[in-house]
Parts: C-alpha cells; sequence; structure tokens
C-alpha cells in the first residue's frame, strides 16, 4: 500500500507540555479537513468494509450518544467547503456520497471524518469507553479497551501513573458543553502504516527522534455532548516525513 502523508502539521508537535496538556479549543476547528483527506478515506473505508469488527465497537446503551455526535459532525460539516450534508446522505470533498444509517452512527460517522471517535460515559466514579470507531489505532487494540475505564485503557503507559490518572479523570468530569479542549502528542515510527493495532502484552519497537523515519502526531480533542452528557474522545492523525519535521523546525 503506498504511504498515506500529511505535508505539514498545523501545530508544533514537538512542543512539550506537561501531562495532560490541554488547551481549550474553538468547536470549528475541531474536525480537520487536511491534504491527506482522500486517501485516509479511502484507507478507513475499506477498514470499516472489510473489518468492521476491528475497527468498531458499540454499547447499545451508547447509541443516542453515538447518534448525538454523528448528527453534531455533520451540523459541523455542513458549512464546510466540499461537504453537501442532508439527513440521509454526506456528500464527501472526495466525490463520494455516504448513506446516514442512525442505526450505525459511528459506522457512518467513521466514512465521513478522518478522525477517529470513542465515547466515554460516566460509569460510578470513572469514564468508560463505551463506543469507538478506530481505524488508526497506535499501538493499541479496540478490543481490549471496549468497556474499560481511562485507568483500564492506560495500563500499559509508563507515564500514566496515579497522579496522572487522577488528573485525566478530573479533566473528563470537568469539560462542559460548549467549552471542548484539545491536545497533542507525538511519536516516531519507522513505518507510516495508520493502522497499527498492538496488544498490551506486545512490547512496541524502540523508535526514538533520532532513529524513527516518520512522525506520528495525533490532535487530541475532548468534548462534552449536552444532550446525552456523554465525553468525546476524537483523534485526528497526521503522518509526516522526518525532512518535513526538520525543515519546519528550521524554517524562521
Amino acid at each position: 500500500m503506498s504511504e498515506i502523508l500529511q505535508t505539514s502539521i498545523p501545530y508544533d508537535a514537538l512542543k512539550e507540555r506537561s501531562l495532560p496538556g490541554v488547551a481549550p479549543l474553538n468547536i470549528e476547528d475541531w474536525l480537520i479537513i487536511d491534504d491527506a483527506y482522500a486517501a485516509q478515506m479511502s484507507l478507513r473505508c475499506k477498514l470499516l468494509s472489510e473489518s468492521p469488527d476491528l475497527v468498531s465497537a458499540l454499547s447499545p446503551a451508547a447509541l443516542p450518544a453515538a447518534q448525538e455526535v454523528l448528527q453534531l459532525a455533520m451540523d459541523q460539516l455542513a458549512v464546510r467547503t466540499g461537504f453537501q450534508i442532508a439527513e440521509q446522505r454526506v456528500h464527501c470533498p472526495d466525490g463520494r456520497d455516504v448513506v446516514v444509517d442512525w442505526a450505525q452512527p459511528l459506522h457512518t460517522l467513521g466514512q465521513i471524518i478522518q478522525e477517529d471517535v470513542c465515547l466515554l460515559q460516566k460509569v460510578g466514579d470513572e469514564h468508560v469507553l463505551t463506543g469507538a470507531v478506530l481505524c488508526f489505532p497506535a499501538s493499541w487494540t479496540l478490543s481490549e479497551k471496549f468497556k474499560r475505564p481511562l485507568v483500564g485503557i492506560h495500563v500499559p503507559v509508563a507515564e500514566y501513573d496515579a497522579n496522572i490518572a487522577m488528573r485525566v479523570q478530573r479533566l473528563f468530569d470537568g469539560v462542559r458543553a460548549g467549552r471542548p479542549m484539545w491536545r497533542k502528542n507525538a511519536l516516531w515510527y519507522n513505518e507510516p502504516t495508520l493502522f497499527t493495532p498492538r496488544s498490551e502484552s506486545a512490547p512496541r519497537d524502540k523508535v526514538t527522534a533520532t532513529s524513527g523515519a516518520y512522525l506520528r502526531s495525533e490532535k487530541q480533542c475532548i468534548l462534552r455532548l449536552p444532550k446525552t452528557d456523554a465525553a468525546v474522545f476524537s483523534i485526528h492523525t497526521f503522518m509526516v516525513r522526518r525532512e518535513q519535521v526538520t525543515r519546519a523546525l528550521a524554517a524562521p
């Protein structure tokens, strides 16, 4: 398969922020349509068609929240160039028409936007992953995380200690409807593969900033849905060649 790459990342992916590293987000900046849209969407649609159980999951109780986030995305895209939005069909910038299936809202959403979308709902004192469309996992597996709380989701992450866990849970508790937040990360890879599931028991290869040929950065957004009160954790994946990063850093 050919490389699917962006030519740039619209923020400084390598500038460090202390965890959880969040900042306010304008809702108009939630969804990104970039120069890799057509290629990423082709891969997303292929995965959703051929391996739906690997890249999507939805608890029946989370169906209203999934329908709400689909409607929110359609409302945002209605003013974007290249999209034509109707109740039962979305025309996309790459020329595709997507039938809107309100019984499978995350499957539908995954064919329209580049972002992966995770739904987290409060169960007891913790937010639990109750639904997701996850076509571009960065070394994790949806089946191992589905219906698990935040602490369980982050089990293999060394930096995710009790202090960070408390701060992240406080973040999800505190995010308000109409006041979304965003954060970023940066990971180096030797290959530009976007679909990279990995079990918790399988260690990730050590790739450093000096050895990695590609920089993968996720723009992660956290929103609160006003009707269902579910939290949305969306992930826009950028993949660029090392030389693009070094060139951007060298620019005045």
